[in-house]
């Protein structure tokens, strides 16, 4: 499989449970250099440090999508963002007056991603799987759960996931494929 992103606090995780399950792992980083496609799958955990990141990022997609297409890959697995997610007034979570702004650009751009999936990707196999509200390192427990379109809580009202639980579960899906063309969201 194809990791971009490979280094990141996400990639790392994904790289590390794909190892764990005997997966081959080509990673593809910001600073080197990794093997021409095709693998299959392909994994993205593009993130961009930008003012206004929607641009580059749907560019930086539409051009791995069509790469994909012409290497003959069909499986596209997306580290997305939970901002797209819906909350209990059915708002996305990145339109609603609490949302930290420093995710903000970073939230809508991710949203652009999805959309352009939904939109463009009727041939693919994507999968965009979002996090809870607040991902960071932490324990792998394998222990949570799995939603659609809504933000998910624990049984305390927290929207968290560890970054290694959500390698978990993007390796499972990656393996079981239940989440073909939709968006899937993980949570505690």
């Amino acid at each position: 499989m194809l990791l971009i992103g490979a280094t990141g606090v996400i990639g790392s995780r994904i790289a590390a449970e794909a190892l764990r399950r005997d997966h081959q792992v080509t990673a593809a980083t910001r600073s080197g250099r990794t093997d021409a496609l095709p693998h299959n799958p392909a994994m993205s955990t593009i993130a961009l440090d930008a003012t206004d990141p929607a641009a580059p990022l749907l560019t930086i997609y539409r051009c791995l999508t069509a790469a994909l297409r012409t290497a003959g890959v069909p499986r596209l697995v997306v580290v997305g963002g939970a901002g797209s997610l819906k909350t209990a007034s059915g708002a996305d979570r990145v339109d609603t007056t609490d949302f930290p702004a420093i995710y903000k650009t970073e939230s809508l751009a991710q949203r652009e991603v999805l959309r352009l999936l939904r939109a463009e990707g009727a041939d693919l196999d994507w999968t965009y799987i979002s996090p809870a509200d607040e991902i960071a390192p932490g324990e792998r427990t394998g222990r949570f759960q799995l939603g659609s379109d809504e933000l998910l809580f624990d049984q305390g009202g927290r929207s968290f996931i560890s970054a290694e639980d959500y390698a978990v579960a993007l390796i499972d899906e990656l393996e079981t494929g239940r989440a073909v063309r939709r968006r899937i969201t993980v949570a505690h």
